[in-house]
């Protein structure tokens, strides 16, 4: 016999099967949200940036940062140790040649410039007076050495007469051994007369022979003063525009210190900066890109300076075009030193949708006005350009937006 089901029993089993119910239908409702998500979704055409995929050139860069200098810049330090007197000119004004920029007190140099140049003369002086000095020794020498012949002729006759009185039976061998010694004295004291005349003469020719280069050497340093002392009238010797004046007047300044730097403002060059991490791959010679606003220039690597500071690398970059309205001293640009270059290949605009990787999602306009999600492959990229090597053919529009949101899309709506 069948047992009865109790009332309450029934309705526990109706709300059991209400709530399978509900559940099942919220599962399937968020089954379609997804699948409509993941199938297809909807963006506002204000809301995105296209780009169409072209055939061009690529190049990869590195990029790094900049700023303008004269190619050219003469600096202009103190050719003495002064005070500064008077500031002609300020840094920006352009100067001809021959254009004073600013006077300093060449008092103390003058002084010392007069001092030099009295020393120089009594050095002559002392030349000259050696000169005669050794004129006048040389010939009262020869004049002693005169007699001294003259005497030793006698001698020898004193010799020859006793030699004759002896053999007359007048004289005796005493007499004789007498006029020879005396003789033999004479004829040394010659010896020793010309020898001295020799000494001296090497003697007093080496006193003329230092003395001379002693003049010689302070005439030298007469001229330096004299040329720091011309100097001193600080000018410009080539046209340009000034970027520097030292302005402390009153100020002392040391010889060789900067007082003025004086630029050729007909040519440019770029001083770079990058992070040291890129050391390996900056090299001289490699294309440089300088960016000024909308406006690329041309270049290349000249110079890469053999220390880092901060893990920072310098270089410098000579431009193809050094003259052009654009550029300024210390204007700050944009510099990109080309890698690597690829010619005739496809090409799309970069945008926020390149992330860097090698394979990446991107979507693609179809004609219905929809855009399908496509696996790519990307090459070389800089800041104009991405080099697309798969996936994308020329003439189709690529969506270059950041549609991260959208991972999970496999196809949008452009409203």
């Amino acid at each position: 016999m069948d047992k009865e089901i109790s009332i309450q029993e029934v309705r526990k089993q109706k709300s059991k099967n209400w709530l399978i119910g509900f559940v099942a239908l919220v599962v399937i409702l968020l089954i379609v949200w997804w699948l409509r998500n993941t199938l297809s979704s909807s963006i506002s055409k204000s809301e995105i940036r296209t780009a169409v995929a072209e055939m061009g050139d690529v190049e990869n860069t590195l990029t790094a940062s900049g700023e303008v200098q004269p190619e050219f810049e003469q600096v202009i330090t103190s050719p003495i140790t002064a005070v500064i007197q008077q500031v002609l000119l300020d840094a920006g004004s352009t100067v001809k040649a021959g254009e004073k920029i600013l006077e300093l007190d060449k008092e103390a140099t003058q002084l010392t410039f007069d001092k030099e140049k009295d020393e120089v003369e009594l050095k002559k002086n002392k030349v000259v007076k050696l000169r005669l000095d050794l004129d006048k020794s040389f010939y009262d020498l020869k004049i002693d050495d005169s007699i001294k012949a003259m005497k030793i002729t006698s001698l020898r006759a004193d010799v020859e007469n006793a030699k004759r009185l002896q053999k007359a039976g007048g004289g005796t061998r005493e007499a004789i051994e007498t006029a020879e010694m005396n003789l033999r004295i004479a004829e040394l004291e010659k010896k020793q007369l010309e020898n001295d005349i020799r000494i001296k003469q090497q003697t007093m020719r080496a006193d003329i022979k230092d003395s001379e280069l002693s003049a010689q050497i302070q005439e030298k340093q007469l001229m330096e003063y004299q040329s720091k002392l011309q100097k001193a009238n600080i000018i410009a010797n080539r046209p340009g525009v000034l970027t520097y004046v030292n302005k402390n007047l009153g100020s002392k300044v040391s010889e060789g210190e900067i007082l003025a730097r004086l630029a050729d403002l007909g040519s440019f060059k770029i001083i770079g900066s990058i992070s040291d991490n890129y050391a390996e791959q900056v090299k001289i010679g490699m294309p440089v890109i300088i960016r000024i606003n909308d406006t690329q220039l041309r270049g290349s690597l000249t110079n890469i300076q053999p220390s880092v500071q901060n893990n920072i690398l310098s270089f410098d970059v000579a431009l193809d075009s050094k003259n052009t309205d654009l550029l300024r001293p210390k204007l700050k640009v944009e510099v990109f030193l080309v890698t690597a270059a690829q010619q005739n290949v496809v090409r799309v605009a970069n945008g926020p949708a390149f992330k860097g990787a090698t394979m990446q999602d991107l979507f693609v306009l179809r004609k219905d006005g929809k855009a399908e999600k496509r696996t790519v492959k990307l090459g070389l990229a800089n800041f104009d350009y991405v080099e697309i090597t798969e996936g994308i053919k020329p003439g189709e529009t690529v969506i270059i937006s950041d549609l991260s949101e959208y991972k999970n899309t496999k196809e949008l709506e452009i409203k």
